[in-house]
């Protein structure tokens, strides 16, 4: 696992589209709302901002480098390849999610950090983390459900935006409007309860037992992809 890993994130380094792509557009939009982190707070708290920057991060530099990765190991054959070797099939998914996933905890990691340098500390940090976690395991769960659906790093372009988009979308009506209107609604979908938790652990305004409720919606979303998964992901290109 740990050499499929290493080999990966070689690629990841030597791929100036996943660099651009992954790395450097999540963490430049980040930095933007950080930067403007007042009038955001006047908008909807910061941490709304803390959402909407975890979201970034996970959508476009952890699920669409994933999608993309997972479709181009397919399509070179690379992953019927290492299917041949002793390594089994969690091994091979580990070791080529693990680069990008370690990636992309870092830069969370860095830009709250920043974030709580700048503006104000969250309340609850291990309610964040939980929150950042749970988020972590559903971006990851549905890269690999829509790499099921991706026959080309190419084709990654259009089968990755829907969820990004949504997840974005959601976590922006979530953190400006709130939950008083449309709570079930809210929660329910991808990224709402996540939202929901992460502006929690940041205000620090609600009991931490009614916070740790809204992990429920986000592991519930693990599961569904994972179910998703189990359908649709291939080791082979389509013939």
């Amino acid at each position: 696992m740990f050499a499929i890993a290493r080999s990966e994130l070689i690629q990841i380094f030597r791929n100036r589209l996943v660099l651009v792509t992954g790395l450097v557009v999540p963490v430049a939009v980040s930095a933007f709302f950080v930067y403007q982190h007042k009038i955001f707070e006047d908008v909807a708290g910061l941490g709304y901002i803390a959402a909407i920057v975890m979201f970034t991060v996970m959508a476009f530099g952890l699920y669409t480098t994933a999608v993309t990765t997972l479709a181009s190991r397919r399509q070179n054959l690379f992953l019927k390849r290492l299917r041949s070797t002793a390594a089994g099939d969690a091994d091979i998914l580990t070791g080529l999610l693990l680069p990008i996933t370690v990636i992309a905890l870092i830069q969370v990691a860095a830009i709250l950090g920043v974030l709580g340098v700048v503006a104000t500390e969250p309340a609850r940090i291990p309610l964040l983390l939980a929150a950042v976690l749970a988020t972590l395991a559903m971006m990851v769960c549905l890269a690999l459900a829509t790499a099921g659906l991706t026959n080309s790093p190419e084709h990654a372009q259009v089968t990755t935006l829907p969820v990004s988009l949504l997840v974005i979308a959601v976590a922006s009506w979530v953190g400006i409007t709130g939950t008083e209107d449309l709570a079930p609604l809210k929660r329910l979908l991808p990224a709402g309860a996540a939202t929901e938790l992460v502006v929690n652990a940041w205000e620090g305004d609600v009991p931490v037992a009614d916070s740790l409720l809204l992990l429920v919606p986000t592991l519930g979303w693990v599961v569904v992809a994972l179910a998703l998964a189990s359908r649709l992901f291939r080791w082979e290109p389509r013939r």
